[in-house]
């Protein structure tokens, strides 16, 4: 049995098509040994009439006739002559190694790269982060003591310049502060880049307390 996919045909440029629905695409099958048998369509919807113009010697002959294909750009070709009709179309095109190649090329740039690229970006993100609020926290709690530090003395030079009196020998200096930027005088990291994630902080020095 020999069985042709066309894609589209023409008889002396005159489209061929399923008897009953139209369709372009169909088969051509062609059963035997004898080159004269007329050979039988059947399109997708299946559909099936027998072709007495066409015989299993013509289906042959356009097997043998045939373009292929190289690239897979081409398309798989056919013309052959039957007394003073001219049969021309495309066969439905065979999957060459081209054609995987393509694909492969496709799906490698549109799909796996980009999500290589996609999960590196995250990965990098997750490590920057816990180590960027880390630093901001730190930053922003020595922010805050050098201004606070600079209010009590500006706040001090103004008492004197505003005929301060002498301290009063009961006087009771306020409570310690605790330091805002840690916890007990180490800060936690979030990080699995290095082994130690708990440092001593910069801003108390570990005492855990802002004088």
């Amino acid at each position: 049995m020999l069985t042709l996919k066309i894609q589209q045909m023409t008889i002396n440029d005159h489209p061929y098509q399923c008897p009953e629905c139209a369709s372009e695409a169909f088969t051509l099958d062609g059963v035997g040994f004898i080159d004269a048998l007329p050979v039988r369509g059947n399109c997708w919807q299946s559909h099936g009439w027998e072709e007495p113009l066409i015989t299993l010697g013509h289906l042959k002959l356009i097997n043998e006739v045939r373009t292929g294909r190289e690239r897979a750009e081409d398309d798989d070709t056919f013309a052959i002559q039957i007394g003073g009709a001219v049969l021309a179309g495309t066969l439905h095109p065979d999957v060459i190694l081209d054609d995987l190649m393509r694909a492969g090329d496709v799906y490698w740039k549109r799909i796996i790269k980009p999500a290589i690229r996609r999960r590196k970006n995250k990965a990098v993100r997750a490590v920057k982060r816990p180590i960027k609020t880390a630093k901001a926290a730190v930053a922003g709690a020595t922010s805050d003591t050098v201004a606070a530090a600079k209010a009590a003395a500006i706040g001090a030079a103004w008492g004197w310049q505003a005929g301060g009196t002498t301290p009063d020998p009961n006087y009771t200096p306020e409570p310690v502060n605790p330091c805002a930027a840690c916890t007990g005088g180490y800060i936690q990291l979030d990080t699995h880049l290095h082994d130690a994630t708990r440092v001593r902080c910069s801003v108390c020095h570990g005492t855990g307390e802002i004088d």
